[in-house]
């Protein structure tokens, strides 16, 4: 991996830290912008990259990375099932808990547990370390996608987009 590649992740997940597992443990408000964004992101970049590594996958690289996704969305439902969805004005404030971190926590576990576990059986190649953008906007558009469905359930409002700053 060159240099920018491994600078370029750094910044994406520090983004993904704050704006994610920071914002979300101390408390926050929704809106629909805010739910899509960040996993679109995410995936399209992971997708992106992965497409350009295919080529040289085999067939257990595909394999773990499929094992991977599912285990990760899986990992993003629970993180949603761990947060408190309270009405808050004109919209939904998210609060997540110390389970919440626990899960974050694992899910950043397994997601470099399957990558030392394809370095170990011998089929980690640049498909296993291009997707990592790709992986974890599937764990947090599953999380995302079902919060929307408990607030939708709860009967919860949910703003389009975040207000902008007030300009004086």
């Amino acid at each position: 991996m060159n240099p920018a590649t491994v600078l370029l992740y750094v910044a994406i997940a520090a983004l993904v830290f704050y704006r994610m597992i920071y914002r979300q443990l101390r408390g926050t408000l929704l809106s629909r912008r805010a739910l899509l964004l960040m996993p679109l992101i995410l995936v399209a970049i992971g997708f992106f990259t992965a497409v350009q590594a295919l080529p040289q996958a085999g067939a257990g690289e595909l394999a773990l990375l499929g094992v991977d996704l599912v285990v990760l969305g899986a990992l993003g439902a629970l993180r949603s099932a761990t947060t408190t969805l309270t009405r808050s004005g004109n919209t939904t404030f998210q609060k997540g808990s110390a389970l919440t971190l626990v899960l974050w926590l694992a899910t950043i576990a397994v997601r470099v547990g399957f990558g030392f576990l394809g370095g170990t059986l011998g089929v980690s190649g640049t498909l296993t370390s291009s997707t990592i953008m790709l992986t974890l906007g599937v764990s947090i558009g599953v999380q995302n996608a079902l919060t929307y469905y408990r607030i939708q359930r709860l009967g919860l409002p949910l703003i389009d987009r975040e207000p902008s700053a007030v300009r004086a």
